[in-house]
């Protein structure tokens, strides 16, 4: 390694995928911030624009391209680094890096690998190199064989003995591995596993269902010093991976001893490897003998635990554990990689001890992974070890129960509280438990009926300490719906976890009447800092959750302040895009003197770091949550306000229930925000002040619906109100699957206004704006590839738009300026326009020819004719992509107007004038 690296390329992850999502960017971001911290000069490769991370002021130089070995190869021809880090860029970063050296490329520019070394590296990720590994250091592993051909994995399954756990080298998220419980799922499953590993080989291991799963966060420094970052629990037992099995964090049911003995199998295990940074160490620890009496019989001379593997790099656990723990996993790996041992890295949380110093938690920490079955409510819903979730949340409590309660609530997944039941259960409950997205809600609704915690723990080999615990949720219920509230028990039932909407159901008022007696009654949460040492040491880092004691640490500071209600978990249709939008409105905050308070759920952001706000907040974003936080943060001068322009459809949502409460909102009113995403409002204002929109009208019922059809003509568009990502949204051709599509609609949005739209066929364009409510500035205008119909989310677009005439631009220029005139919007918003007509390879045929795709039949001259799809009043997906390539910065123009500058004034500080940049 070079004496003293001047300059370090630093890989990312590419796009997000199912497995691999936002905690690439926050782990290569605080890389980049930690690296330059450090004098060196970073050069960071990446092809997602979506990122923090490719923002020009996170590295000294970054080439969004193609994470490939010939594009990086040039990239380091020209660059000439001194050294390539590739551990922080998830499984794609690593295998690139790999690549690289095999290529020769990295002995050819004399580029010196990082931290942890590919050796190292290779017998953490080859399966055989790694289990050779664990046999020489003593550390037990299940019976395996590592096999390059399915012949040879059916061979290796006989001797081994059906279940088998098929595990592929090189891969994240589980991808193309699996249970097999018979040579014919074994064949499929090691197929497709050979398929999706670099290098074409799968570990055939004896299966280890029902016992428990624990992880080591851990991490080393060159010199051998290493140190227990975080140990996690998973409430689902073996057989579901991690990355969607619900993580709690310290372990609950192990005791000092086992603790102890898996602790020390880790830094065993991290030493062996010689990793050099952060290493994720996954085992499967003998299940109690109350549980394992109904799983599969173990040997008597099994071992207490297996190894089951480990990640050589940073990984989605990395993310959570530095959020639990506000341990910075990553900033201290990228130290360690340019040489720097613990004990010389200063803990920037307390800034009085050391990165040697293993963090202490007096806090329960519970993760429930986001998965994406309401996008696809007909897919397998059941979990095993190809990971199926898009995100994840995470809250912290003083307890179990409540830290899981608040999670449950974080998750915006249409069920609010444990108190949710699925229809099709009925009276006897749901008939079966197997590990589902539901399953928890089909704990709890056992649990109701009758069932006892054991019980349900032999059925799921889920340890009875989580099951009590579930069941001391549903005992609380039913004292909520016997006794009458008084201040002991509300005190008692916010205690474990409670929302004011589950006891207001439960005893009989209304959500505000609850909130309001807390109030009377004095009970109100608190804020207790994370500050990675118990309080052991004060900590100047004001990192916060909410719980039901008496000493409040989150004391107001007053002054200039606004409150950032972040995003929450990502899913399909709202993702990285939209954290990307916090943290620039958290530093355009801070660029204008003002100090940013930032409200999330989401351990995988860089909004969620612990110095991207001045205060961070990390609680569930609803109603209960945000309010609170507000009246806590309130002081002398009144309540700070809430930009709620950046979170996409979770913030915006919110902007209703802080309008009704009265609290002040940042950038456009409540009202405004409500007359943009309520349709049949839109359509009213439309009308009035002249904007085209596609014919169309609104319905609340399919008889309606039905009817507006049969005026405008199939085929038509349903769209309902205050949704994200298109879900619900239809193209239809008949009044049966009007019906259908419209019952999704209303399951999609409940009591919203539907929009009945004619189908146009034509070309998309979009357009991202801030307004001040009377002039506009539009750093460029987008233009869709596929057809109209196809969502935005995605479409391929292109900037600039190709094919638009000069006339058509300023009808999109004109039409945007009139939008915010007639809304009043104050801020950022997306609108959608389709064009019509206008000539050859303009779009699509009318709905009189026969193919819907071929291109109109004139020369150009016909004119074209422009429509208002939708407009959004928030950021959009498309602000980073926009941004970047017309270095507008978007976001800090938005949060300059909403803090009462004209866009005339905030543009000419940035050299800018008023309609298209």
């Amino acid at each position: 390694m070079p004496e003293n690296p001047k300059k370090v390329l630093v890989i990312g992850s590419g796009p997000i995928i199912i497995g691999q999502a936002a905690e690439f960017d926050y782990a290569g971001t605080q890389a980049c911030k930690s690296l330059r911290e450090e004098g060196v000069s970073v050069v960071l490769v990446n092809s997602n624009p979506a990122t923090i991370m490719t923002d020009e002021d996170v590295a000294d130089r970054i080439y969004i391209e193609p994470l490939t070995v010939p594009v990086v190869e040039r990239i380091i021809e020209r660059e000439r680094p001194d050294g390539i880090l590739g551990t922080l860029g998830g499984q794609t970063g690593l295998n690139l890096t790999i690549e690289l050296e095999k290529a020769g490329v990295l002995d050819k520019y004399n580029v010196q690998v990082l931290g942890t070394p590919t050796a190292s590296i290779e017998k953490a990720e080859d399966r055989e190199l790694f289990r050779s590994l664990m046999n020489e250091l003593g550390e037990p592993v299940p019976p395996s064989e590592a096999v390059e051909t399915v012949a040879e994995a059916v061979e290796a399954a006989n001797k081994i003995g059906y279940p088998v756990v098929v595990r592929p080298a090189y891969t994240l998220g589980g991808t193309g591995g699996g249970v097999a419980y018979d040579e014919a799922q074994l064949r499929r499953t090691a197929a497709s596993g050979i398929a999706a590993s670099r290098v074409n080989q799968v570990l055939i291991e004896k299966s280890l269902l029902g016992w428990k799963e624990v992880e080591y966060e851990v991490m080393r420094d060159s010199a051998g010093n290493v140190i227990t970052i975080c140990n996690m629990e998973n409430l689902d037992p073996m057989g579901v991976h991690t990355g969607d099995s619900i993580v709690v964090a310290p372990s609950q049911t192990l005791n000092d001893k086992d603790y102890q003995r898996l602790r020390t199998a880790s830094l065993n295990i991290i030493t062996g490897l010689g990793i050099q940074g952060g290493c994720n160490v996954q085992l499967a620890y003998r299940p109690g003998a109350d549980v394992a009496a109904t799983l599969p019989p173990i040997e008597d001379d099994a071992p207490m635990y297996y190894v089951i593997e480990v990640n050589p790099r940073v990984s989605r656990s990395s993310a959570l554990a530095s959020k639990a723990t506000g341990y910075p996993i990553a900033r201290v790996a990228a130290k360690i990689a340019l040489g720097k041992t613990l004990d010389e890295i200063p803990n920037a949380v307390t800034q009085k001890t050391t990165a040697a110093f293993e963090p202490a938690l007096d806090y329960c920490v519970v993760k429930i992974p986001r998965w994406p079955f309401d996008k696809f409510p007909t897919g397998d819903r059941t979990l095993g070890t190809q990971m199926k979730a898009t995100g994840e949340v995470m809250a912290i409590d003083r307890s179990f129960e409540s830290a899981l309660q608040k999670a449950v609530r974080s998750l915006e997944n249409g069920r609010g509280t444990l108190r949710w039941e699925d229809p099709d259960w009925g009276e006897d409950g749901p008939p079966e438990f197997v590990a589902d997205d539901d399953r928890l809600w089909k704990l709890a609704a056992a649990l109701r009926r009758g069932k006892t915690a054991l019980e349900l723990s032999q059925i799921t080999g889920i340890d009875p300490w989580f099951t009590r615990a579930l069941a001391r949720i549903v005992d609380m219920e039913r004292r909520l719906l016997n006794e009458d509230l008084t201040p002991g028990l509300m005190r008692q039932v916010k205690r474990i976890g409670f929302a004011d909407s589950q006891i207001a159901t439960l005893a009989d008022r209304l959500p505000e009447q609850v909130r309001d007696l807390r109030k009377e009654w004095g009970i109100k949460p608190v804020y207790k800092m994370v500050d990675t040492c118990a309080g052991e040491f004060e900590a100047v880092t004001p990192y916060f959750y909410s719980t039901y004691e008496q000493e409040n640490e989150a004391i107001p500071e007053g002054g200039d302040t606004a409150i950032v209600l972040g995003s929450g978990p990502i899913r399909i249709g709202q993702g990285i895009e939209f954290d990307y939008c916090s943290v620039h409105a958290a530093w355009a905050l801070q660029a204008s003197g003002a100090k940013s308070v930032m409200i999330n759920s989401n351990p995988e952001t860089v909004s969620t770091d612990f110095d991207t706000s001045d205060r961070l907040y990390f609680e569930p974003l609803d109603d209960e949550s945000v309010r609170d936080i507000i009246e806590n943060e309130g002081n002398g001068s009144g309540l700070p306000a809430s930009m709620v322009q950046f979170g996409g459809q979770t913030a915006i949502n919110l902007s209703q229930s802080l309008g009704v409460a009265g609290l002040p909102v940042l950038g456009s009113e409540p009202s405004v925000i409500d007359a943009a995403s309520d349709r049949g409002r839109f359509e009213e204002i439309a009308s009035r002040h002249g904007l085209p929109l596609p014919p169309g009208g609104t319905a609340r019922t399919p008889e309606q619906a039905i009817q507006v059809a049969a005026n405008i003509g199939y085929p038509v568009l349903v769209r309902p109100s205050y949704v994200l990502g298109g879900r619900a949204m239809e193209i239809v051709q008949n009044a049966s699957e009007l019906v259908r599509f419209f019952d999704t609609a209303l399951k999609a949005s409940p009591g919203q206004t539907v929009l009945i739209d004619r189908y146009l066929e034509g070309i998309e364009v979009e357009v991202d704006a801030v307004c001040d409510g009377e002039d506009v500035l539009i750093p460029g205008i987008m233009q869709h590839i596929e057809r109209a119909g196809v969502h935005s989310g995605d479409s391929m677009a292109v900037y600039p738009a190709l094919s638009l005439t000069e006339a058509e631009i300023e009808t999109l220029v004109d039409y945007t300026r009139r939008i915010g005139q007639a809304l009043g919007v104050v801020g950022l918003m997306n609108i959608q326009f389709v064009i019509t007509g206008g000539g050859a390879y303009r779009g699509f045929a009318s709905a009189g020819k026969k193919s819907r795709f071929a291109p109109a039949a004139n020369n150009g001259s016909a004119p074209s004719e422009t429509y208002i799809l939708e407009v959004n009043p928030r950021s959009s997906r498309t602000i980073p992509f926009i941004s970047k390539v017309t270095r507008v910065p978007m976001v800090r123009l938005a949060v300059e107007v909403m803090r009462g500058k004209s866009v005339k004034e905030a543009a000419a500080e940035f050299g800018f004038k008023p309609g298209l940049a």
